[in-house]
């Protein structure tokens, strides 16, 4: 009886050990990391790789293992994709099509990212949540605030797919909703572009980039950052934006890590 006690006493012992070093060991990657929690925006055309249209499975892959590299080191990422790669509603609706219908196609269609996103994740053995703002629960978990944030407690990534549930919204604002009620320390804006300019880079050879702006600055200049519902929302919260050039390898953990990638846009 005395060696049954003792017995349960040192494997209790062992597992209250074990679970305490593990904490102490994820505490110590997360102190290396200047953000602990984030949302990662994506556009749909960032998936399309160098296709005209859909998913290309190398870029997936790509920004799988760029994920993967951050979730290592303890960071909590939930991500918000758009649609445009697949079908975007405003274009329906100026081809004819009722802007509220286009607007419901756009949304499934981030559902169709992020499923393979999701895939492309735990191909590369990283715990992947899908929660969509219209219910498919045969395909994705249905979005509640509380459960988001226990998957990211517990080291999963979590994908917000269907925008934000209603038209006329944009990705960009389900982004920041999602960040603010999730609580996350900054937005990352993965483009194909290493920051915000004073005018697009691709057209104009002299435009210069910003290290840091301010919101008020970026409005005032017309600077396109976000829509402007979006970002209103994210300066009335205070949440930080930083846009960074995500198909550069080792840019998104640099990001993570503090590093000047970018642009930071902040009060």
């Amino acid at each position: 009886m005395l060696f049954l006690v003792n017995h349960i006493s040192l494997t209790t012992f062992l597992i209250t050990s074990t679970t305490s070093i593990f904490f102490i060991i994820f505490a110590l990657q997360t102190q290396n990391m200047h953000y602990k929690r984030i949302l990662l925006k994506l556009s749909g055309e960032a998936l399309m790789g160098d296709q005209q249209y859909g998913i290309d499975p190398v870029r997936l892959k790509e920004y799988a293992e760029e994920i993967k590299q951050i979730t290592e080191k303890g960071v909590e990422v939930a991500i918000v994709i758009g649609g445009g790669n697949i079908f975007r509603g405003l274009s329906g609706a100026s081809s004819g099509m009722d802007r509220v219908q286009g607007d419901h196609m756009g949304m499934l269609a981030t559902v169709i990212n992020g499923l393979a996103l999701q895939s492309a994740l735990e191909n590369e053995e990283v715990p992947t949540r899908l929660q969509s703002a219209i219910n498919i629960n045969e395909v994705a978990e249905p979005f509640i605030r509380r459960k988001a944030i226990r998957h990211l407690e517990k080291g999963r990534v979590v994908i917000f797919g269907g925008g934000t549930g209603n038209p006329y919204f944009t990705t960009d604002s389900a982004a920041v909703l999602r960040a603010i009620e999730i609580s996350a320390d900054v937005i990352l804006k993965g483009t194909r572009v290493d920051g915000i300019y004073t005018s697009d880079p691709e057209k104009d050879k002299l435009a210069t980039k910003f290290d840091f702006i301010s919101f008020e600055d970026v409005l005032q200049k017309g600077l396109k950052v976000m829509d402007t519902t979006a970002f209103t929302l994210s300066q009335e919260n205070e949440l930080p934006i930083i846009v960074f050039d995500m198909n550069t390898k080792g840019n998104l953990l640099k990001v993570v890590s503090g590093e000047k990638i970018g642009t930071k846009v902040n009060l």
